[in-house]
């Protein structure tokens, strides 16, 4: 997979009021085309009653399925706008449903725009994002005397402890971007005087909190 996918990090939902028109925007990781329009339809659902339940949605580590929809509203008002917000946070493997509920005063279509852009940039607020990035795991055999400047060091870097094993000896389980084999090796042989065992495990693929960089 590419580096860095960016996607919701989870299920949430917002809402504004625009002119006495009710905007209720719902947002959702997905991972297929079919659990977007999933999604879409359990919306739809829910709110059955809605004057329109427009749509957007970005599959693929390549970001190729792109589908939107204005559901009754003006061509190129409503979908659009929903999935162009998604295209500027470079978010792929996102769902968006912005429902409304008509107030009774016409938007014009400069007025929709703006109002569905805004739906969709709150529901990504709302979710937060993470991205999806692949990561290589090493074992490291180390002695006692060494995992508290381990610990500290790692703090430091782009490097995760995602695994301690308390034996005769310590056994780390350290993830780290593929491309910094060689600086992790270079680090630990630094903070160990060249007294750890590494040994590479495989590459793993984690969700990291674009907020905090904190393992999901």
């Amino acid at each position: 997979m590419k580096k860095n996918i960016r996607m919701a990090k989870e299920y949430a939902e917002s809402v504004f009021l625009e002119k006495k028109s009710k905007f209720i925007s719902y947002i959702s990781p997905v991972y297929t085309e079919q659990e977007a329009v999933d999604f879409i339809h359990s919306i739809k659902k829910k709110h059955y009653d809605a004057t329109h339940n427009c749509s957007a949605f970005i599959i693929g580590e390549a970001s190729n399925i792109q589908r939107s929809s204005d559901d009754g509203e003006p061509s190129g008002t409503a979908g659009i706008p929903i999935l162009e917000v998604l295209r500027k946070e470079a978010l792929t493997n996102t769902v968006v449903v912005v429902t409304r509920y008509f107030g009774g005063i016409m938007l014009g279509a400069g007025g929709l725009i703006r109002a569905y852009t805004q739906g969709s940039a709150d529901a990504i607020r709302a979710a937060g994002i993470m991205k999806l990035q692949p990561y290589a795991s090493y074992s490291v055999t180390l002695d006692y005397t060494f995992l508290s400047k381990i610990q500290h060091e790692i703090a430091k870097k782009d490097y995760f402890i995602a695994d301690t094993q308390y034996l005769e000896t310590v056994i780390l389980k350290i993830l780290a971007e593929p491309e910094k084999e060689e600086e992790l090796q270079n680090d630990l042989i630094q903070w160990t005087n060249a007294n750890a065992l590494v040994e590479f495990q495989g590459i793993e693929v984690l969700r990291i909190d674009e907020s905090t960089n904190k393992i999901i």
